[in-house]
C-alpha cells in the first residue's frame, strides 16, 4: 500500500467514521480468491499483549495455518511473543503496516487495545487480508458500521472473537431455544460478576524507552502517559469500552442470539457508575442496562434484555455460583447458559429437567478453526462482522446511556439516538493526526 493510498484510507475510513461515505482506494488489491485448502495459510499477529501470542499459539495448531508476523509497538512484547512463537527479527515489526504491504500475509488476527480494532481491521481488508477480531470488533458504534464496509467491499472474512458462536454446547442450547423447549423467549437477563483491581491515582510521566507510546495511541485522542492507566486501558474512554466491552461483551453475545433479535434494540435505559472504586478507571464499576426490542409492537413480538455488571463483588447468584451466565425466559420454562461450562433447564413450575447435552467452557481452538475453513471455502464465519456489529454496539449503547444518565431512543435502521444531539456525537469519536491523516471527524 502506497504513502498517499495510506493517508488517503486514514482520512476516509479510520477518521471518517463518524457517517463518511465507503471509499473505492487505488492502489489496493479487489477480492481475492478463497485461499486453496492445501496451501498454507499465514497469518500476521497484532499485538503482543497477554492474548495474543497465546492464541497465536492456537493458530499454529491449526493444519496448514502458520503465524509469521508479530507487531507490537512495546519491544519487550515483542521480542518475547516472538522468540515464542519463533518468528524471525525480519517479521517481529512494531508498524502494521508492514504486515499489511506483504503479499505474503493472507490474514491478521488483531489482538491489540480496544481504540485500534476497527482502524487495524478496516485497514487489513483494504489491504487484501482476512481478519479475525477479537472483542469489541469497535470502539464505538460508527467504527463497526466502516468495518462491516470495508469488508464487504473487499469481498474479506472477518471474524468476531467471541469464541461461544462456535462452541458446541452453545449451538445445541441456542438450537433448543429456537425449537421452542421453553416456548417463546421474551427475555433474557445477563451478569457479570467478578472482582476487578483498584489501579489507584498516578501522575503522568515519560513513557518508558521501550514503548513507542506515540504509535500506542494511534488515532485517538492523546491521554499524558500514566503507567497505571496504560495497565487499565479497558476502563479509560479514549482506549476501552469498561467491562461490559471487555469480559463483558462474552455474555452480552449469547444472550443476544439466544433472544432472537438480528437488529439493534430501540429503547436503551441504564444506570449504575463507579460505586466502589475511587481511582483513575473512567467506565462504571457497576451497570444495569435494559435493552428494549419492540418488534412490531403487538405481544408476542416485543423482547427485553437486562444486563447485571458489579466488578467489585464476588457474590455471584447463589443458585448457579458462577460469575458470568444469562437466562432465558419463556412462557413454558427458563434456561441458564454459562461460558464457565454450565447449563440447566427448568420448566414452568421451575423443576429441573435433564439435558442431554455435553457441557463446555468457550472454545477458541473451534473459532479459529471456523474461521479458517470460512477463509478457504469462501463463506461467512460463524460470527461474521455483521453479528459481532450488533453485539458490540450494545456494549457502545449501554455504555452511553450510563454515561449520559438518560435512556437512548435508538433507529435501528440509521444507528442513530432520535432527539438527542450530544448522544449522537458520541456514537463516533474525534481522531488524532497520526500517520499523516487530519485530524478530528468527518461529517
Amino acid at each position: 500500500m502506497s504513502e498517499s493510498t495510506r493517508r488517503k484510507f486514514i482520512q476516509d475510513s479510520s477518521l471518517g467514521l463518524a457517517g463518511a461515505a465507503a471509499v473505492s482506494l487505488t492502489g489496493v488489491t479487489g477480492a481475492v480468491q478463497a485461499a486453496p485448502a492445501n496451501s498454507q495459510l499465514n497469518i500476521g499477529l497484532i499485538g503482543c499483549g497477554g492474548r495474543g501470542p497465546g492464541v497465536a499459539k492456537d493458530w499454529n495448531k491449526q493444519a496448514g495455518v502458520k503465524v509469521i508476523y508479530a507487531c507490537d509497538v512495546h519491544q519487550d512484547r515483542l521480542a518475547k511473543a516472538a522468540s515464542e512463537l519463533d518468528i524471525p527479527s525480519s517479521r517481529a515489526v512494531s508498524d502494521m503496516r508492514r504486515i499489511m504491504d506483504d503479499s505474503d500475509v493472507d490474514a491478521v488476527y488483531i489482538a491489540a487495545p480496544d481504540h485500534w480494532h476497527a482502524p487495524a481491521a478496516i485497514m487489513a481488508c483494504e489491504a487484501g487480508k482476512h481478519v479475525y477480531v477479537e472483542k469489541p470488533c469497535s470502539h464505538n458504534v460508527g467504527e463497526g458500521r466502516m468495518l462491516i464496509e470495508a469488508a464487504r467491499r473487499n469481498d474479506r472474512v472477518v471474524q468476531h472473537g467471541t469464541q461461544v458462536r462456535s462452541t458446541p454446547m452453545f449451538i445445541e442450547a441456542i438450537q433448543m431455544l429456537r425449537e421452542g423447549v421453553i416456548g417463546d423467549v421474551l427475555v433474557c437477563r445477563a451478569w457479570n460478576v467478578q472482582k476487578r483491581d483498584d489501579i489507584g491515582h498516578g501522575n503522568p510521566t515519560a513513557p518508558p524507552r521501550e514503548l513507542n507510546y506515540e504509535d500506542w495511541v494511534g488515532p485517538a485522542e492523546m491521554d499524558p502517559y500514566q503507567e497505571n492507566c496504560l495497565g487499565g486501558w479497558h476502563f479509560r474512554y479514549n482506549y476501552g469500552t469498561g467491562g461490559i466491552g471487555n469480559d463483558g461483551i462474552h455474555d452480552v453475545d449469547y444472550a443476544r442470539w439466544g433472544l432472537g433479535v438480528e437488529t439493534h434494540p430501540s429503547k436503551i435505559s441504564a444506570g449504575g457508575g463507579k460505586y466502589f472504586f475511587d481511582d483513575d478507571q473512567q467506565f462504571p464499576d457497576t451497570q444495569q442496562v435494559a435493552f428494549e426490542y419492540p418488534g412490531d409492537g403487538t405481544p408476542g413480538n416485543k423482547r427485553m434484555f437486562i444486563y447485571e455488571q458489579r466488578l467489585w463483588s464476588t457474590n455471584f447468584p447463589s443458585v448457579y455460583n458462577v460469575d458470568s451466565g444469562v437466562e432465558y425466559y419463556g412462557h413454558n420454562g427458563r434456561l441458564f447458559l454459562s461460558r464457565r461450562g454450565k447449563i440447566q433447564l427448568l420448566d414452568a413450575r421451575n423443576k429441573r429437567q435433564k439435558i442431554d447435552v455435553e457441557t463446555m467452557g468457550q472454545d477458541t481452538e473451534a473459532h479459529i478453526a471456523d474461521f479458517v475453513d470460512a477463509v478457504r471455502n469462501d463463506r461467512r464465519p460463524n460470527c461474521d462482522i455483521e453479528i459481532g456489529h450488533l453485539t458490540a454496539s450494545l456494549c457502545h449503547l449501554g455504555n452511553l446511556s450510563t454515561r449520559l444518565g438518560r435512556s437512548l431512543h435508538f433507529d435501528p435502521e440509521t444507528e442513530q439516538v432520535i432527539d438527542d444531539t450530544e448522544a449522537n456525537d458520541m456514537l463516533s469519536r474525534n481522531y488524532r493526526d497520526h500517520w499523516g491523516a487530519p485530524k478530528g471527524k468527518l461529517a
